[in-house]
């Protein structure tokens, strides 16, 4: 089949789906105005095989940025893969063309993790890189060379997301020396709008770290995983590393990770848990001083059980008393069903509140569209879970 064909047969399939697959929660998912639906990505389109790695943002302009990964040759984790960015001045039902904010030149760059900056309105983005000639297996065990291996940067945006400044290497600030692979977000980062540390950037990460001496250095080890936050006072020109999840214990391993501001202050992180033992693919805990500590190792969050082992998004609600939103795919054993649940506890339980469809789904990402809607960016297809990245536009009364 052509590239042609088999782009027509999944815009074909996506818009059929779109306009048979119906919405389940208590009442309509669609907004109070405007479209339902769009759909920002579609693989094959625009010189690229696959898009993955969803990441959206709303600027204080209005303007939703929806982030991916551009994937130029294979749906694969590894080789030449761009930062890539579309522009919607309508909350999110059209689209402006796609822009590359981060070429790969044949190595990888990805996991945006885009945030605000509060002081200045400056557009902060976080990304991760390797050489497009290694694998994330060969980093863990330690057969890629520094530069080779994965290396984080900063970009920034004074201009609506319009133009991005060239990525800037911050490794030496935020990856010590016996960390192998890493990994910011992906998905938006928080400014944090209350306390002491009000207007401090926050991205969630994570990293695997070198096996301790005399122990068998495979790389394949997923106990070596570990998550930890990154931080700015300076709108992006400085970082620090936070907390850091280092029990590597293979009990709970916690990986990619997001976190929401809550109404008290505290930070809320919610992780995957990659191949751990512990019953349960989602751990969870709180930090009290803006990311630096958490409040207590990472645990199991038991009332998301039915999310499998993927990325997920949290949202915290600004109205008075609005809820904790996660999102993630709600078969425990398969990327299929996006949905969205709700806490009204500061995330200590949650409950589902709305599934989008039947369809497979997988990495997702919600965003703020005003008071009454909210957004969300994930992948999903009719036949393949990554044909497409579409932009669902839903109802607060739905969802709280």
């Amino acid at each position: 089949m052509t590239l042609l064909s088999r782009t027509l047969t999944r815009t074909f399939l996506v818009t059929a789906a779109l306009l048979t697959t119906p919405v389940t929660a208590a009442g309509n998912a669609s907004a109070d105005t405007g479209c339902t639906s769009s759909v920002p990505y579609v693989s094959g389109e625009g010189g690229y095989d696959t898009y993955r790695i969803p990441a959206t943002i709303t600027t204080p302009r209005g303007t939703v940025l929806a982030f991916a990964e551009g994937r130029h040759n294979s749906a694969g984790d590894t080789g030449d893969i761009d930062v890539v960015l579309r522009r919607s001045f309508d909350g999110g039902c059209t689209w402006g063309p796609l822009t590359v904010v981060a070429a790969g030149d044949g190595n990888t760059r990805g996991n945006p993790a885009p945030v605000v900056d509060p002081r200045t309105g400056t557009i902060v983005l976080v990304t991760s890189y390797n050489s497009g000639a290694v694998t994330e297996a060969e980093i863990m065990r330690g057969e890629a060379t520094p530069e080779e291996s994965r290396r984080v940067f900063v970009q920034r945006s004074l201009d609506d997301g319009r133009h991005f400044s060239s990525p800037r290497d911050i490794t030496r600030q935020v990856k010590p020396a016996n960390w192998r692979w890493y990994a910011t977000g992906p998905g938006h980062a928080i400014a944090l709008r209350r306390g002491p540390h009000a207007g401090r950037l926050v991205i969630p990460s994570n990293h695997s770290s070198a096996p301790p001496p005399g122990s068998a250095d495979t790389g394949q080890e997923a106990k070596y995983y570990g998550a930890h936050a990154i931080y700015s006072d300076d709108a992006g020109l400085t970082w620090r590393i936070g907390f850091v999840d280092d029990t590597y214990d293979g009990f709970r391993n916690a990986n990619e990770s997001t976190a929401a501001e809550l109404p008290d202050g505290r930070l809320y992180f919610n992780s995957r848990d990659q191949l751990g033992t512990s019953i349960g693919n989602r751990l969870d805990s709180h930090s009290s001083d803006g990311g630096v500590t958490l409040d207590r190792p990472y645990t199991v969050q038991p009332t998301l059980n039915e999310a499998p082992v993927v990325e997920a998004s949290v949202l915290q609600l600004p109205s008075r008393g609005g809820p904790l939103l996660f999102s993630a795919p709600s078969v425990p054993t398969a990327r299929q069903s996006m949905a969205v649940w709700r806490s009204t506890d500061g995330g200590a339980t949650f409950t589902k509140a709305l599934t989008l469809s039947q369809q497979r789904a997988a990495y997702s990402d919600l965003v703020p569209l005003g008071r009454d809607t909210v957004g969300i960016l994930y992948e999903t297809g009719v036949t393949g879970t990554y044909e497409t990245i579409e932009f669902r536009r839903l109802r607060v009364a739905d969802l709280a």
